[in-house]
């Protein structure tokens, strides 16, 4: 796709951070914007920017770890605009701690929002873009948490090496039906982003986080130092939106982490343990 002018582009988290820069990124290109977050607030003060620079476009607050929400976010969407051209399944949060004692509501709030918040997405959308027949791109984003296990990070890793996995599924099957709907997978290293307050949007009747270890909490500052000195979301929209242009799958924001990536694929093909990695 590299028309982008009068398309209609969905981006779910888009209340903060890369989903807020991808909004003004498509707004920038004259493309109605349909914004998607589970925080009202935030919302509705992204539809605000978007309406001042003159962007037609429409909030729908919406939880994507529920499949109702999301199918109520395309009805809008179609009654709205009559087409998607481009979905970014962007929504995300974060959890941290040793893998046997992260709770179960961990585990089912983490996996609704950054797993099933896309597999919502695509079964809902996907065949939206297969009946409208025409140029349409799924953006789903992962992580290098999506390539590369990190400790501490288990829900995490697990949610965005099965969004990779999920994404490579789906591009292969619309290839296979020769569809026009492309798809890329974002796969961002540290980004400037808010990620590590997600428990700002932890479901309500969900006990508490558990307490970190003093070790766990410095290793806890350290990421938040990373994400602050990390890329600025707006360079991260300007990569996606190359992506789309050029068509490419695998969308890595950080290009030095491709050497770790390939020791990942010989420890594979070695046969050698993996080792606790460097991810700062």
């Amino acid at each position: 796709m590299r028309d982008f002018a009068g398309r209609t582009a969905v981006v779910t988290g888009a209340g903060s951070g890369i989903g807020r820069a991808l909004a003004h990124r498509f707004a920038a290109e004259r493309m109605k914007v349909v914004l998607a977050d589970v925080e009202a607030a935030p919302l509705a003060a992204v539809e605000a920017e978007l309406r001042e620079k003159g962007t037609t476009t429409l909030a729908v607050r919406t939880d994507v770890s529920r499949a109702a929400d999301v199918e109520a976010l395309a009805r809008r969407t179609i009654e709205t605009f009559d087409a998607v051209h481009v979905l970014c399944n962007n929504a995300g949060v974060f959890s941290a701690g040793p893998s046997w004692e992260l709770s179960l509501a961990d585990w089912e709030w983490v996996l609704g929002v950054n797993l099933w918040g896309v597999i919502h997405g695509v079964r809902t959308f996907v065949p939206i873009m297969l009946r409208q027949d025409t140029e349409a791109h799924v953006v789903n984003t992962a992580s290098m948490a999506g390539l590369l296990a990190s400790p501490y990070s288990a829900i995490y890793n697990v949610t965005k090496f099965g969004v990779v996995a999920l994404s490579e599924s789906l591009q292969q099957e619309l290839a296979i039906v020769n569809a026009k709907v492309r798809v890329s997978v974002l796969c961002p290293a540290w980004v400037n982003t808010n990620i590590a307050d997600a428990d700002r949007n932890r479901p309500a009747d969900a006990p508490p986080p558990r307490a970190l270890t003093p070790e766990q909490q410095a290793m806890q500052e350290v990421g938040r130092q990373m994400l602050a000195s990390g890329l600025a979301p707006e360079r991260v929209a300007d990569i996606v939106l190359d992506a789309i242009r050029a068509e490419r799958f695998y969308v890595l924001t950080h290009p030095e982490w491709k050497v770790a990536v390939r020791e990942r694929m010989e420890n594979i093909l070695e046969d050698r343990t993996p080792g606790v990695g460097s991810f700062v």
